[in-house]
């Protein structure tokens, strides 16, 4: 079977790290299979939203230590490099792709499962999720976009503090901190994620892309930057198919249907 299950239905495609046996740990080529499967969404008009899960217990525990010790032996520093990029190449997937994605953390995410969640625009845990920059415990320094996103979530001195220490957060702290943006008992993460990504798919798919884009670049805009930016986008919005059928389900009390035109 694939490391990587692509699932889709109703606008909302679903993607599932499938080691369960090793908490989902990327190996072999699971990397540059997660890369593709978020390429060959980018350009579904039939997908609005995404979800990032991973099988059984875990959501993701990093990278497989065993195959880092094997390439640390052979004094492999180009294999380990093409790790780096693939992780890199993961977070700018997720941070462009115009659809949303929410982080469905079931369990455990340490290290790289760590900053892949962050890296998404959205974050539902279960009670059971646990995070952390496990990467001090073996020595090594947070990559996958860490040091950008953890203060960005958390502040500086505490994300400091997590990374240097490289102790697990509990799902209520994270919730706390702003690591995660809600917590569910297990037996409801699905249902309210599905939830979710169900309302966000019956939304108006122009105006919810651009305001996924519009949100990101606000954090290095000046004012009157984004200013002009939202009135371009708005300009779009108004000029759009969706736009007229949202105006139209307002006046006429009814629900709109969205096209994405």
């Amino acid at each position: 079977m694939s490391d990587i299950l692509i699932e889709s239905g109703q606008g909302v495609a679903r993607l599932t790290l499938n080691r369960p046996e090793a908490l989902n740990a990327f190996a072999g080529n699971m990397r540059q299979e997660l890369v593709d499967a978020l390429d060959g969404i980018r350009d579904d008009e039939k997908i609005r939203c995404v979800i990032l899960t991973g099988a059984g217990r875990g959501f993701c525990s990093g990278g497989d230590v065993k195959a880092m010790s094997a390439l640390q032996a052979a004094g492999d520093v180009d294999g380990f490099s093409s790790l780096l990029e693939a992780g890199k190449n993961i977070v700018t997937r997720i941070r462009e792709l115009p659809q949303p994605v929410i982080a469905m953390v079931n369990g455990v995410a340490a290290g790289a499962g760590c900053n892949l969640a962050l890296a998404c625009d959205y974050r539902i845990a279960s009670t059971r999720a646990k995070f952390g920059q496990t990467f001090v415990k073996i020595g090594l320094h947070p990559d996958w976009g860490g040091t950008w996103f953890l203060p960005r979530l958390v502040g500086t001195s505490k994300a400091l503090e997590i990374a240097m220490t490289g102790r697990m957060v509990e799902a209520a702290e994270a919730l706390e901190l702003g690591m995660v943006d809600r917590v569910v008992d297990p037996e409801r993460l699905e249902e309210e994620t599905m939830r979710l990504a169900a309302a966000i798919a019956a939304g108006p798919p122009i105006a919810i892309r651009e305001m996924k884009r519009a949100v990101y670049e606000a954090a290095t805009n000046t004012l009157d930057e984004q200013l002009a930016l939202e009135a371009a986008i708005q300009r779009l919005a108004f000029l759009s198919a969706d736009s007229k059928e949202g105006i139209e389900a307002f006046l006429e009390k009814r629900a709109a249907h969205f096209r994405g035109r």
